[in-house]
């Protein structure tokens, strides 16, 4: 009997102490055994590095930049599939053999896996739970995590100048190429919710700066990253039998988009300045 498909799973990390021992337990809880984990930290100056230690982690350093660390633990990896995973999510314990499996046996190039925001950490991820509970049903943006190595490789990877919309951009050019992209139940849960709307202004500021790079790129891409969206629109009775998380949910939005526009601005006045 042959031996089943490695998977390489990489996890990009900085400063990712709070969340990164779950992550790695939830990994190494797995049903499926053929698992490499790869770890790429982009310098940080916490307990990452000893919290690896713990695990069976192969564990690399590259220079800062999410998408870059991504990139270089693809290149590192071993596996026939990668499956990029965030510190701060907790997979299924049955999440990488139902991905596996969607690929072997129904011959799927890419899987989009849910990975939904843990109500539990603040009232603001009680908001984005009942957002994203909108979007289960749809292709994405449940996201693009595990492909086969030769089709992310082929698209040249993850887009190295994106924060903002890299999800999307991958998503993008993996359907361009017809690579064949499909859904699991299995699902993850997010733990990294923020706590204030302090940490979504400062967060999306940053992603702002880059979203003028995505735009560029994707004909597409202003409908992706809208605040009107289909899925929201469709489930607006949700909203109406939670009038509290409703009110934040606008409050939320504004703030989110608001941030992210302000950081585009600034980013397009550095690049034309007059």
């Amino acid at each position: 009997m042959s031996e089943s498909p490695g998977v390489s799973i990489v996890i990009p990390t900085s400063n990712s102490e709070k969340t990164l021992s779950r992550c790695l337990l939830a990994i190494a809880n797995q049903t499926y055994e053929n698992i490499e984990t790869i770890v790429v930290d982009g310098g940080s100056t916490d307990d990452t590095m000893n919290i690896c230690k713990q695990f069976d982690v192969n564990f690399l350093l590259t220079a800062k930049g999410r998408t870059a660390q991504t990139n270089y633990g693809i290149t590192n990896a071993r596996g026939t599939y990668i499956y990029r995973v965030d510190s701060d999510v907790l997979l299924a314990s049955d999440n990488v053999s139902e991905c596996v499996k969607k690929c072997e046996d129904e011959k799927y190039d890419v899987v989009c896996v849910y990975w939904g925001p843990d109500p539990t950490v603040s009232f603001w991820a009680k908001v984005r739970e009942l957002e994203w509970s909108c979007y289960k049903d749809t292709l994405f943006p449940r996201g693009a995590r595990f492909f086969r190595k030769t089709a992310i490789i082929s698209i040249g990877l993850f887009n190295p100048n994106l924060t903002f919309g890299e999800d999307y951009d991958v998503y993008n050019r993996l359907v361009r190429h017809d690579f064949k992209v499909g859904t699991i139940q299995s699902e993850g849960l997010h733990i990294g919710e923020p706590r204030s709307l302090n940490e979504v202004i400062a967060e999306q500021f940053v992603y702002g700066k880059t979203l003028h790079a995505f735009l560029r790129e994707h004909d597409e891409g202003l409908t992706q990253v809208s605040p009107i969206k289909k899925e929201l629109l469709k489930n607006w009775k949700k909203f109406v039998r939670r009038p509290a998380l409703a009110l934040g949910f606008v409050i939320y939005e504004t703030a989110y988009y608001g941030a992210a526009l302000l950081g585009y601005i600034v980013s397009a006045v550095s690049i034309n300045p007059k």
